[in-house]
C-alpha cells in the first residue's frame, strides 16, 4: 500500500496529538481546543517567537485561547520536547518547534532581533573533542553568537 504525502502527514499529527493528549494527562491537565490551538501553532511553524506573539496569532485567527493558557501550554511542550525555549540575551524568551527540526545553532542580531539558523560540522565536531578532553559525554547544547547583521551593520 502506497501511501500520500499528506496521509502521512495526517497520520504523524494523529500521533503527535495523541503523545500530547498522554502527557497532558499525566501531568494533571485537560486536553482542551485551546491546548490543541498552541500545540498546532508551534509544531506548524518554523519561527522563533514569543508567547505574546503565539497568543496574539491565535486570537487573529479567531481562537478563544488566553495567554495565561499560551504561557502554561509551552512550558509543557518545552519539558516534553516538542518545542525549544531560547534566551537571547534581552529578557524575552522566544520558542521553536523542535519536531521534524535537525539541530541547529543561531546567529542573532543584537540591534535588530534577527536570527539566522546554521549547522557547522566543524563546530559540531569541536565540541565533540572538547567534551572528550575533559572527560564528558555530551547529552545537549545550546549555541548562539551575537553580533550585527548585515543589514544593521
Amino acid at each position: 500500500m502506497i501511501l500520500n504525502y499528506n496521509k502521512v502527514k495526517r497520520l504523524k499529527k494523529i500521533e503527535l496529538l495523541n503523545r500530547f493528549k498522554d502527557i497532558l494527562h499525566q501531568n494533571g491537565f485537560k486536553f482542551t481546543p485551546q491546548r490543541i490551538d498552541v500545540f498546532e501553532e508551534i509544531i506548524n511553524n518554523d519561527g522563533h517567537r514569543e508567547c505574546e506573539d503565539i497568543y496574539l496569532t491565535l486570537r487573529r485567527q479567531g481562537k478563544n485561547v488566553s495567554r495565561a493558557t499560551v504561557y502554561r501550554t509551552m512550558d509543557i511542550l518545552v519539558k516534553n520536547n516538542f518545542a525549544r525555549k531560547l534566551n537571547l540575551g534581552d529578557g524575552r524568551f522566544r520558542y521553536e518547534s523542535k519536531l521534524n527540526i535537525p539541530h541547529h545553532d543561531h546567529l542573532v542580531c543584537t540591534t535588530c532581533g534577527k536570527i539566522v539558523e546554521f549547522m557547522d560540522q566543524k563546530i559540531e565536531s569541536l565540541q565533540e573533542n572538547v567534551a572528550e578532553q575533559y572527560d564528558f559525554i555530551l547529552t545537549r547544547h545550546i549555541h548562539q553568537l551575537f553580533g550585527i547583521c548585515k543589514k544593521c551593520q
